[in-house]
């Protein structure tokens, strides 16, 4: 491990109450030279798409050897495992509940291990609140150089959510759905440059993007180069096709959430 390792956080408990600063403080009390960082705590209550999807966003920029604590754990205190996933330069700690569904499509390579040593949990371990008292002492003694094959036995299999895929309808004709709706109203799609490869070639050719009674034809390479309160195709930082607008809120405008399907259709 680094002499100063990195330890992040992801959850969907918000930023009112006392459980992060907790799993913070259990972090640190194990390890002092720990460097938290904190990816999002806004991810929708126990939406585990909406926690793949960020924490897939997040982890490949980050220093290798960086430990990523993913909590939407809708499950705590069942039957459901905690799990730890190496790849090649990064660790996962989360419930095995399919949070961890994209960074594992991305992962191919990955070792899924089942946490099962319970002395590196806190005593005695709640029924609520295992980011407390196993995802964060896991990840804090992992910091300090434990050895993955201390936490438990491999296993071959896991949950997964499935992401949603786009279709292709014949030649002209591309299906898709929102997967999420950004803070500043930016739909992202799952569509991407390889599902219409035809929309990013140096000359594209005109297009309909079709989403309930709203029709977008244009597509810009910035937010700023697109019309104020009109909506318009971008490509985002993620690599995903997405609605957006200049300065205004894309889905209030185009009465889109997540799940809203959507067609561009090629000209």
């Amino acid at each position: 491990m680094a002499h100063q390792p990195i330890i992040t956080l992801t959850t969907d408990f918000g930023s009112s109450d006392h459980f992060v600063g907790v799993m913070k403080g259990v972090i640190l009390s194990i390890n002092p030279q720990a460097s938290i960082v904190d990816i999002s705590h806004q991810i929708q209550p126990y939406d585990l798409l909406d926690g793949a999807l960020t924490i897939a966003q997040a982890y490949p920029y980050f220093p290798p050897a960086s430990i990523h604590v993913v909590v939407v754990d809708p499950g705590v205190g069942s039957e459901r495992r905690p799990i730890l996933v190496s790849s090649d330069k990064h660790y996962f700690v989360a419930p095995d509940n399919g949070v961890l569904s994209v960074v594992l499509d991305r992962e191919p390579g990955a070792t899924v291990r089942h946490i099962t040593s319970e002395h590196y949990f806190l005593s005695p371990v709640s029924n609520t609140f295992h980011g407390r008292d196993v995802f964060a002492p896991v990840a804090a003694y992992l910091s300090k150089g434990v050895d993955t094959s201390r936490f438990g036995e491999i296993v071959t299999e896991c949950v997964r959510v499935p992401l949603p895929r786009a279709q292709r309808v014949g030649e002209k004709e591309i299906k898709g759905v929102i997967l999420k709706v950004d803070n500043f109203g930016n739909c992202l799609t799952n569509i991407t440059p390889e599902d219409v490869p035809e929309l990013f070639a140096s000359s594209p050719p005109p297009f309909r993007l079709v989403t309930g009674q709203k029709e977008i034809n244009k597509l810009f390479l910035s937010y700023a180069a697109g019309p104020v309160d009109e909506p318009f195709a971008i490509l985002g930082s993620s690599g995903y096709l997405e609605l957006a607008t200049n300065r205004a809120h894309a889905a209030q405008l185009l009465g889109a959430r997540r799940g809203t399907e959507l067609s561009i259709f090629l000209e």
